[in-house]
């Protein structure tokens, strides 16, 4: 999938007040910057944290982008998720003296749905990867950035987006960061999802091995129908799968459509050779599975993509939490993360 080239212009920018404790004799004290620039006619707001650093010195720096569903800069659908998971990667990074930008996505915080007020049933994925884009260019224009020195780090489906951008914005980064990728087409990825929320329930009693393979059928069935723009027939689907199924076909219909129209392990073919990459996976992590990353991780390899490549994070959630860490990242990711930084 191609996406045009987008031109960011920067709106406003509006200096944050530095913690006292950063501000060191010779530095620059950390600061966040709200940031304003516009994507397909559409305002995006964002924040812009720049660690301490020396007065004209240029800083590595890295866009982060969220996961799927309407997840704001910080990793939050509020009121009910607030996981603040890329607010978290953002801090970690600043202890290597990496900048971050992080923005609100078409449907979220302060942006909304902008252009798509009125028809939102046109936005599809492919805009979201231009907004990406144009927030690339900013990051990459800032004063105390180093235009060679960029990477994209994406969470979930921010991640395939990070792949993406990979191969296409200008300069290319010298690296990414894919934290629990969407690594296969998206709507295999959602029924291998229901299958295992299915095997699960008939485990537990609540489906017979009859029914069970009834409604994996089905499930299957529509994702051809889905894919062959025919409507879905969800008799024999359970009450929630059909909802589901539903929606698919409804105002999010495009954007499933453009979503799913993306393979994570060709568009690694379109990366520079030796771009550095990072790829986490955690065995707790039951939205993306490792296996799924298995394909993605084989191309990498094949397209001569730096290391350090694929790190199994043992259990490891969806949101880089394991049990001793329920609301922060596991240490086993911010290692990870910090390595690929020092990098």
């Amino acid at each position: 999938m191609t996406f045009t080239h987008l031109a960011a212009a920067v709106l406003s920018l509006a200096a944050a007040t530095a913690t006292p404790a950063e501000a060191a004799p010779g530095l620059v004290p950390a600061a966040d910057r709200e940031v304003v620039f516009t994507a397909d006619g559409t305002a995006t707001y964002g924040t812009l944290h720049v660690p301490a650093h020396r007065a004209g010195q240029r800083l590595h720096a890295a866009l982060l982008l969220p996961g799927s569903g309407p997840t704001d800069r910080d990793g939050n659908q509020p009121p009910h998720a607030t996981p603040n998971t890329l607010a978290q990667v953002a801090e970690a990074l600043g202890t290597d003296r990496v900048a971050t930008l992080r923005f609100d996505k078409y449907g979220t915080g302060k942006t909304g749905l902008g252009a798509y007020r009125d028809h939102p049933e046109a936005l599809d994925y492919p805009a979201f990867v231009r907004q990406a884009g144009a927030a690339y260019e900013v990051l990459r224009d800032q004063p105390e950035t180093d235009p060679h020195a960029l990477t994209v780090v994406g969470h979930s489906e921010g991640a395939m987006t990070a792949l993406l951008l990979g191969g296409t914005v200008h300069p290319r980064p010298a690296g990414l960061a894919l934290l629990q990728p969407q690594a296969i087409r998206l709507l295999d990825l959602v029924a291998r999802q229901l299958h295992a929320q299915i095997a699960e329930a008939a485990r537990q009693g609540r489906f017979t091995p009859e029914q069970q393979r009834a409604v994996d059928a089905a499930t299957d069935a529509a994702v051809i129908a889905l894919r062959e723009h025919r409507p879905v027939d969800t008799t024999g689907l359970p009450v929630a799968v059909a909802q589901l199924f539903a929606a698919f076909q409804g105002a999010s219909s495009r954007f499933v459509d453009s979503d799913d129209a993306v393979y994570p392990p060709e568009t690694a073919t379109t990366l520079r050779p030796g771009t550095r990459v990072l790829l986490t996976c955690g065995t707790n992590d039951v939205q993306v599975p490792c296996a799924t990353t298995d394909a993605l991780t084989t191309a990498l390899r094949r397209a001569h993509a730096g290391g350090p490549g694929r790190v199994v994070l043992p259990g490891v959630d969806h949101l880089l939490h394991d049990a001793g860490h329920p609301d922060t990242p596991a240490p086993s990711a911010l290692a990870a993360l910090h390595r690929f930084a020092a990098r």
